[in-house]
């Protein structure tokens, strides 16, 4: 029991325990392609910049391949993204933010992103925090608006 304890306490010091949530699913009232236009829309009005649009459907169909609607919006703002950079290089895999529109076999929507406070733990960032909570909520935001009537 000693040796269960002294192990639990050296990850979780360690940081390798990581009890928040990663990615929030959020279920969409629109179809795929509204709640995608959407979100396109929603990232024009926040002003930020939309990097690229991957629609791995149509990769899938290119490749002779069929797969329900998924489409992977990055956007995002320099001003948001480079103190986490900055802070941990490596933390660029991350940025600019991303957000998932998809189709499940039942046929619900959803936008699907990595919450800031997920990418701060997986890059041990620290000072951060009041950078973090603002960008988790655009991020809640931009998905709230794709995803909800007005």
């Amino acid at each position: 029991m000693k040796r269960i304890f002294i192990t639990i306490f050296i990850m979780v010091m360690s940081g390798s325990v990581y009890a928040g949530e990663g990615m929030k699913d959020v279920v969409s009232k629109f179809g795929f392609q509204e709640t995608l236009t959407r979100l396109d829309a929603e990232i024009a009005a926040k002003n930020l910049t939309l990097f690229a649009k991957i629609d791995h459907t149509d990769g899938a169909r290119k490749a002779g391949l069929t797969m329900l609607p998924a489409t992977v919006l990055i956007f995002g703002n320099p001003k948001g993204g480079t103190p986490f950079m900055v802070a941990s290089p490596k933390s660029a895999i991350d940025f600019p933010l991303k957000a998932l529109v998809w189709e499940n076999a039942e046929g619900k929507v959803f936008v699907s992103y990595n919450t800031l406070d997920y990418i701060v733990h997986r890059h041990e960032i620290s000072g951060q925090d009041a950078l973090a909570k603002k960008l988790d909520g655009l991020l809640a935001g931009i998905a709230k608006a794709a995803t909800e009537p007005h």
